[in-house]
């Protein structure tokens, strides 16, 4: 039985949604290590070349920009296809309309989607995002009022919405606890046990600097 729920969840793709500070990145990264034959695969990276190819003034939201919607659509059918165990996907998405044209787009192409948001008090966001600011090269150059920062109120409000339920709390939790409960609701066997608080906190370093935007 264990097995074959296994299987049957192979090639799923797990969306971990969330507002900046839910801790999105260091949740996939984790469930990427605990599983066997996990994949990451990070749409914003398709925003950073479609944000190359412009002018610095062109350079908006690029979830604004049709191409990138449909780009992400796209590359995350093929990752699915072409890979035989879970694709992961950490990426914040709260436009509802992109949400829909995005997860319809996934459905219409055969991808089975396990969608979860990470769920935090506004108060426990804030107090993330300065934690890393703390140790980020924002605070050198005293810019306290960051833009994820003014996007947490919109965020919140709008993850709270069915919509973009599995909502998975946060608050008060540690990453492990976040990654085992997404694992058992999306049926994927954790095969590899927590960290070391030590080796924890390195990785947790490792992965947040390798993902400075």
């Amino acid at each position: 039985m264990r097995e074959s729920r296994a299987q049957d969840r192979s090639q799923s793709l797990i969306w971990i949604n969330g507002a900046f500070g839910a801790g999105k990145t260091q949740t996939a990264f984790e469930l990427h290590r605990r599983i066997d034959n996990g994949f990451v695969s990070d749409p914003e990276l398709i925003g950073f070349g479609i944000h190359r190819m412009l002018p610095a003034k062109a350079r908006g939201d690029f979830q604004d920009r049709p191409q990138w919607r449909s780009s992400v659509i796209a590359t995350l059918a093929d990752a699915v296809e072409a890979h035989d165990g879970p694709t992961i996907v950490p990426m914040t998405l709260v436009d509802t309309d992109y949400f829909d044209e995005i997860m319809d787009g996934l459905s219409q192409r055969g991808v089975d989607v396990r969608h979860f948001s990470l769920i935090a008090s506004p108060e426990t966001l804030r107090r993330r995002l300065r934690t890393r600011l703390a140790h980020g090269v924002g605070r050198l150059f005293g810019r306290e009022e960051t833009w994820a920062m003014q996007q947490i109120d919109r965020c919140s409000t709008a993850l709270s919405d069915k919509r973009f339920g599995v909502h998975v709390p946060t608050d008060e939790r540690t990453v492990d606890e976040v990654v085992e409960d997404i694992a058992q609701r999306a049926g994927l066997d954790l095969v590899r046990p927590r960290l070391s608080s030590v080796r924890y906190q390195v990785r947790r370093v490792r992965v947040g600097v390798a993902h400075i935007r």
